[in-house]
């Protein structure tokens, strides 16, 4: 998948697309390259960051440490390094959870 990779220290790389103020979180599909993710929080004072993060923590069952905005603090367009899964690991959450 374009929106999965492995980054050079053997964590994994998710690239998002970020749909903010949206009505629920959840993954709702792909978007050029991305994962496309609603997320309730607004765009403002890094609010849809924090939300990015607790959204894909829960999700995947790991601590927020474990995951880091790599790139695209300022942008919809995310990189988010994920720390004790594989891609594989992910992946397979991440398709369980897509809209049929």
């Amino acid at each position: 998948m374009p929106f999965i990779s492995t980054y050079k220290d053997g964590r994994t790389l998710l690239n998002v697309y970020v749909q903010p103020r949206s009505s629920r979180n959840a993954f709702v599909g792909s978007y050029d390259d991305a994962i496309k993710l609603a997320i309730t929080a607004p765009p403002v004072d890094g609010k849809a960051n924090a939300a990015v993060i607790k959204f894909l923590a829960s999700f995947l069952h790991v601590k927020k440490k474990d995951l880091e905005i790599k790139h695209g603090l300022q942008s919809r367009r995310k990189s988010v390094l994920i720390a004790g899964l594989s891609n594989d690991e992910v992946l397979a959450n991440i398709k369980r959870s897509l809209p049929k």
